[in-house]
């Protein structure tokens, strides 16, 4: 039963490290990157599609994206989409592919964007420690039903913390490595 309950928390941890990691790529830094794209969605057909499903999304060069919709009719969604996300970026259309230049930051901008980036990582620890206060009440909850004894469910609470710390860490590592990133120039 504690096997499982360690397991369980242990996947939901792997999976809110990869959901943190994901969100960090959607923030821009002074790169180009495909992913700043991701969370984008066009009307394709009378549904919300993601602009990689319905175009082929690259980049180019180190401050430019490049967006080539697979039917040409899609250039004008995907532009009006891009112009109100957000993101800040002005898609330039030649012929049947859109060019997506990137400003260069300003240092205010790569401040404001380091606090963002530490939210995210916040927000990442705070889930982690939620799991890991799920398992332990689960673990009570074994205690108070007789299944486990109070030795038992003291070892599971330190194995848990233990994970917990441990994932604490790859987020702080993620986070900081985001913002070398971003206040890179």
């Amino acid at each position: 039963m504690i096997d499982e309950i360690k397991q369980d928390a242990e996947i939901r941890m792997k999976k809110t490290l990869a959901s943190t990691r994901n969100d960090m790529a959607r923030i821009r830094t002074g790169r180009a990157s495909t992913a700043l794209l991701d969370h984008l969605t066009v009307e394709y057909y009378g549904t919300a599609t993601p602009i990689h499903q319905v175009a082929s999304v690259s980049v180019a060069d180190a401050r430019t994206l490049s967006v080539q919709p697979w039917e040409k009719h899609m250039l004008a969604v995907i532009e009006r989409a891009i112009l109100g996300s957000d993101l800040g970026l002005n898609p330039v259309t030649a012929g049947d592919t859109m060019r997506i230049p990137l400003p260069p930051m300003t240092e205010e901008r790569r401040a404001e964007l380091g606090k963002i980036v530490r939210n995210e990582g916040e927000n990442g620890k705070i889930a982690i420690r939620n799991i890991r206060r799920d398992a332990i009440h689960m673990a009570r909850e074994l205690l108070k039903e007789k299944e486990i004894t109070r030795d038992e469910e003291k070892q599971a609470e330190s194995s848990l913390q233990a994970l917990t710390d441990r994932y604490t860490k790859m987020i702080d590592g993620v986070v900081a490595d985001k913002e070398n990133e971003v206040m890179e120039v």
